[in-house]
């Protein structure tokens, strides 16, 4: 089981210059904790802070290492030339593998605000990720259905293959990742049950499609602290408040020793990654939670 860190993008600060320096420290904390790989999220139009995906990496692979890093794009609201070169230029910063966790974004307001057709987002998604990986490989691409796009070429392109997952929940959206993907980014919301059934679909889904080893990941919240008393009492006000409108259920909130016992569980229905994010936006939390996770990783080794 590896175990890897989605950093929090959005921080309700007075100074935009401190949620960056949160995240760059988190970077840091996350290789001194040993954890498997770093990623930051992807949204748009935000009425408060939301440090944007590219830029921020790029900051933070600084403080990474050379562990695989990505993140998430949500493809429709991308032109496919321009990420495929911003993606070719994070993947040479970087010494790893890049990870291209990607989505096709369910906010229809989001969508408007960069003036792209909400209803046309599961075609614009498989088209952006054939001409990124055409690009990726060094080809030149035309395109006319949702891009106007002529001799278009990107360099540098990536020095090793892009590794694609693909966060999905409904069953048709497991089987197009089943279909496009190198791997499978299932849901934080889901509760144990409800991730053991999406594994279950994932696969055979994988199986119609070819089968072969592909990554099996989940997104977990999380809070790990020295007793299961203090972690709960860490994160009591926004579990109080609905976090997230999520099953509590499906969050993961306590001690090393619980959450070990946790995300053994889902390597036991096999799943190979759990990618974590913070449900503290304090960051004497979230540091503690980070250093922790270090201890759960050891002891899943």
């Amino acid at each position: 089981m590896r175990i890897g860190i989605s950093v929090c993008s959005n921080y309700r600060v007075r100074d935009p210059r401190e949620g960056a320096r949160f995240m760059v420290q988190r970077a840091a904390a996350a290789r001194a904790a040993g954890l498997d790989s770093l990623f930051v999220g992807d949204h748009h139009v935000t009425p408060g802070p939301y440090f944007q995906n590219v830029p921020i990496l790029g900051r933070m692979l600084a403080e990474w290492g050379e562990g695989p890093a990505g993140a998430l794009f949500l493809l429709p609201l991308w032109n496919p030339v321009l990420l495929a070169e911003q993606i070719g230029t994070l993947a040479a910063i970087m010494p790893g593998r890049f990870i291209m966790q990607c989505g096709l974004g369910g906010d229809e307001a989001q969508s408007a605000g960069l003036g792209v057709d909400f209803n046309w987002r599961v075609g614009m998604f498989e088209e952006s990720l054939r001409i990124m990986r055409a690009l990726w490989r060094g080809e030149t691409v035309d395109a006319e259905r949702y891009w106007a796009v002529r001799d278009a070429r990107i360099s540098p392109v990536p020095a090793e293959p892009v590794e694609v997952w693909i966060g999905a929940q409904a069953t048709a959206a497991i089987n197009r990742t089943a279909r496009l993907g190198d791997g499978w980014l299932a849901s934080p919301s889901l509760t144990f049950g409800q991730a053991r059934d999406a594994l279950n679909i994932y696969r055979q889904a994988c199986a119609e499609h070819g089968g072969g080893h592909r990554t099996a990941a989940i997104r977990r919240d999380v809070c790990v602290a020295g007793t299961s008393q203090a972690a709960r009492a860490a994160v009591a006000p926004e579990v109080g408040k609905g976090y997230r409108g999520f099953d509590e259920n499906a969050l993961t909130i306590g001690s090393v020793e619980e959450v070990v016992e946790c995300f053994g569980q889902l390597a036991d229905l096999g799943y190979s990654d759990v990618i974590v994010r913070n449900i503290s936006q304090d960051q004497a939390i979230a540091l503690e939670t980070i250093a922790r996770l270090g201890e759960v990783r050891k002891q899943l080794a």
